[in-house]
This record gives C-alpha cells, structure tokens and sequence, in this order.
C-alpha cells in the first residue's frame, strides 16, 4: 500500500512505546487535510481473522462502516458494545468491519506490536475479548492504512460502494450519530456529514482506563498519568460512582487499579 504518506510519518514513529500528551494533543483534532466526508478511500489490501481480504477494490455492494481501534484503547472498549447493537439492527443493509491499529496504551503485558504476526495476534485478543461479530481486519506494521487516514484510537468511517467516504465519527463510541448516519444509508438516502462530538463520548471512554491498565501493565497505569492526569482521575474515581461507565470487576479490582496507577505515577490523591 503505497499512499503517498508525509515523511515525518515514519512506521517507526507511528509505533511508539509510551503514551505521551503529544499524541493525547494529536488525538482531539483532525487536521484540514484529513481525510473525511467527500473524500476517496485510499487504496489498501488486508487480511481479515477469518481468512478474507477487506480491500478497496471490492468493498462489496453495500456500504461500509469501517472503524479503527486496538485491544488497548479505552474508547475502543466502550464503543465494541455500540457497535454490536448498531450491527444487529443494520448488518443487513451495512457491512461492518474493525480495522486493527496500533495500541492505543502499550504496556508490558500488550505491547506494541513489532512484527505482522504479533498485530495478528492482538487483533484476535481484541476479537475474542469482545466477541466480536463482524469482521476484524489487520493494517500492516507501519499502519499504513491507519495513518492514511490521520490515525486516531477510535474513529468510525461510512463508505459507499464506490468508495466514496460519506461520514465520519471521531469516536465510534458515538452512538446516536452513528445510528442516524447508518439509518439513512440502509434506506438508500445520500448520507453527507461528521460528528465532532468530544465531551460525551470521552466520558464514556475514561471509566474504561483502569481495566486498560489492568490488561495491559502497570506502565500503562504510569504513562496515563503522566500524559493526562485528569482523564486518570476521572477513570479511577470511575469505579466509585455506579452512575458512571466503566468495566467493573468489584471493590478490589477497583482498589488495586487505583493504587497500581497511582504508585506506577508516584502520585497520591487526597480526596476531600
């Protein structure tokens, strides 16, 4: 896949090892070049967990919502059970497929892939942890495709048959936006838009992050932190306010989540 990539986006930039604010920073926007409603899909070729090929020459005859995400992304695991409901009510009229990228948050137990075979695998944990329905493809090692697109952890991209992008959702977590883009694709109207919604649906990301952490290393817990200490916060205090998303496992996954993050960050949080 060659698409014509900027320089400074090297494979090996893109693959980094610890999370830092500049790719917190990078992840809020989409520059005015990024690819996004109007625009033509890039060609790319890629293998699928179940032995097919998700390509831009055979996209097939219905429309495509294509989503990228990675088994350490905390949006990621909030938007796997969005998506599932959208795909029970439109998986007839829209093909669905998850694009594997980078980690989002690399850690000691899920780091950052170094080889195809190594993505392949993460690609499967990210499926089997979810059970997910549809179909998971694998970018390349560099993420070609990923970064074709200005990568972001979690963004959801409609696709007509002739490969024509007609939305796009920075999160795919965001449900009603998807819900209406995806209902008038199914009843074959033109479909022309963007959701640029932040607040919501990073809220119900950050309840997320200290199973993240717990999955993927302590080193995780550390490098979010150090990157975005209020996202940390508002995941921890997550566990202790029912009302709030977040992947529960009891009291004492809850506890130990938020001293491993906390000690990993030599910080300590006085609530008063």
């Amino acid at each position: 896949m060659d698409l014509n990539l900027p320089a400074q986006q090297s494979g090996s930039d893109y693959r980094f090892e610890r999370f830092r604010t500049r790719l917190l920073i990078d992840d809020m926007t989409f520059g005015r070049d990024a690819l996004g409603p109007g625009g033509r899909l890039p060609e790319f070729d890629l293998p699928t967990l179940d032995g097919g090929r998700f390509t831009s020459r055979a996209l097939g005859r219905r429309p495509v919502l294509m989503v990228f995400g990675s088994r350490t992304c905390p949006v990621t695991e909030s938007a796997v059970p969005v998506l599932g409901r959208l795909h029970t009510r439109f998986g007839e009229q829209v093909r669905f497929v998850l694009v594997h990228t980078r980690e989002a948050h690399p850690g000691q137990a899920i780091r950052q892939p170094a080889t195809a075979a190594e993505k392949h695998r993460h690609a499967q944990q990210l499926r089997d942890h979810h059970g997910i329905p549809f179909e998971v493809a694998v970018d390349d090692i560099d993420g070609t495709l990923h970064r074709a697109f200005t990568p972001k952890p979690n963004s959801a991209y409609l696709i007509d048959a002739t490969g024509t992008i007609t939305f796009r959702a920075h999160w795919a977590n965001d449900e009603t936006a998807l819900r209406q883009a995806l209902e008038q694709a199914a009843s074959g109207n033109t479909v022309h838009g963007r959701s640029r919604a932040m607040a919501r649906p990073l809220l119900r990301a950050v309840g997320h992050l200290p199973g993240i952490v717990t999955a993927a290393g302590s080193r995780t817990g550390h490098d979010v932190w150090r990157a975005a200490p209020p996202l940390a916060i508002l995941g921890a205090l997550s566990r202790l306010f029912p009302g709030l998303p977040a992947d529960r496992r009891g009291p004492a996954a809850a506890a130990a989540a938020l001293i491993a993050c906390a000690a990993a960050a030599g910080l300590v949080v006085v609530l008063v």
